[in-house]
């Protein structure tokens, strides 16, 4: 079963993390909501930091899913009961205490991009010591589709010790900025969504073009490319994984990076929601509302029998995505618990930080605060790392043991 106290060390490395939301991120929230596609120059000053906490064992932003070399060991990784090494959980508490911060310079934090987590959860041991390292953006939607991950039509070629990159990548999260980046392609077409496979190519490879960048509802501090890449020529060995093609198993393999970072999306979320909670907290109090939990909530104002249903919900999806990262410490198959986090804790945050803008009147609608921030920057985390509607399609199958086949 799950301890749900966390270790010190945990305690103390996500303590490190609000430090760096609380002195760094919030104090520039708004100047880069207002300034989109700016570099933030605060990050410098993080990368050092990131840099200095990855050597020590460390991860600020917790998006590189916490895998650890053959031979590190966490002596404190036994405080979570059973727990092989709390690198997963590790992730997701400093996720969450970043995004408490603000969401958009959490996903601009150096060498920590989504494409990291791809990288920890698939890459051979010498490909992490040559990409363990580098700043990593995530390529998989494309022109074509959103959702429907298997739809890739971007194509990658074997041309002697060359694979040969083709095709269009939309919505690259830190694209513009990221030193590498993971692409999805397909090796053979005429092989389905088994032949799909990752590659990371750096940005700077010949053929690789950053043709524009998106204008965003929110997390307008970190930039989001569309990506081109025509016959983009990457080294053999860049492929993530196996270049074998297993029909078998399908499309299982390039899919479970999402198990990774499906979570940590959540704990993105749940630290909005949280921020979101705290500031509306405030905004009651300050208007005499009393928020009590020894009364029940028909028995009190409106406004505050509506935080305690959200601080329920929020509640919820903390735990979920809690659990969901233990499973994935734990060497456990977690698809089912990452999908129901994702779902839960990104259908809370749309919830919360909206709800709150609304009770809190002309001070959530108003620049004041960062209330409407937060409402708009807490829409894309139900949307990215596969919306809502397809987390609870994912659910279903899992629940009722059916194919994606037989399930759609």
């Amino acid at each position: 079963m799950i301890n749900l106290e966390l270790p010190k060390k945990l305690r103390a490395s996500a303590n490190q993390a609000h430090q760096v939301a609380a002195e760094i991120f919030r104090p520039a929230s708004r100047k880069y909501d207002l300034a989109e596609h700016e570099y933030p120059i605060e990050l410098d000053t993080m990368a050092a930091m990131v840099e200095g906490l990855s050597d020590s064992g460390g991860d600020v932003s917790g998006a590189t899913g916490g895998r650890k070399t053959e031979g590190e060991k966490d002596e404190h990784a036994t405080e979570l009961l059973g727990n092989s090494n709390g690198g997963n959980m590790s992730a997701l508490m400093n996720a969450l205490e970043t995004s408490w911060g603000d969401v958009g310079l959490m996903l601009s934090i150096p060498y920590q991009g989504l494409g990291n987590a791809a990288i920890a959860a698939v890459a051979t041991d010498e490909q992490l010591e040559r990409f363990g390292k580098v700043w990593a953006a995530m390529a998989i939607t494309e022109p074509s589709f959103g959702s429907d991950s298997a739809a890739v039509t971007t194509t990658a070629t074997l041309d002697g010790d060359e694979w040969v990159l083709n095709g269009t990548k939309i919505f690259v999260t830190a694209g513009s900025r990221a030193t590498h980046i993971v692409v999805w392609a397909s090796v053979d077409k005429s092989l389905g969504r088994a032949a799909i496979k990752s590659f990371v190519v750096p940005r700077d490879a010949k053929g690789l073009t950053v043709s524009r960048l998106e204008h965003k509802l929110g997390i307008k501090a970190s930039d989001t490319a569309e990506i081109r890449f025509e016959d983009c020529r990457i080294p053999k060995d860049n492929i993530l994984g196996s270049p074998e093609v297993n029909v078998e198993k399908g499309f299982a393999g390039v899919m479970q990076t999402f198990d990774n970072t499906r979570p940590l999306v959540a704990a993105m979320a749940v630290g909005v929601g949280r921020a979101a909670l705290e500031e509306l907290r405030k905004v009651l109090t300050d208007a005499g509302i009393e928020i009590s939990y020894d009364k029940p909530a028909n028995n009190q104002h409106a406004a505050a029998a509506e935080f305690l249903r959200m601080e329920a919900d929020f509640e919820s999806a903390y735990l979920l995505s809690l659990r969901a990262a233990w499973m994935a410490d734990n060497k456990k198959p977690n698809s089912l618990e990452a999908s129901m986090s994702k779902a839960k804790a990104g259908r809370m945050g749309t919830d919360v930080t909206l709800k709150a803008v609304e009770l809190a009147g002309a001070t959530g609608y108003s620049q004041r605060t960062l209330l409407e921030k937060w409402g708009r920057d807490s829409k894309i985390l139900d949307i990215f790392e596969g919306t809502q509607q397809i987390q609870q399609l994912i659910v279903a199958r899992r629940v009722l043991n059916l194919s994606s086949d037989k399930l759609k």
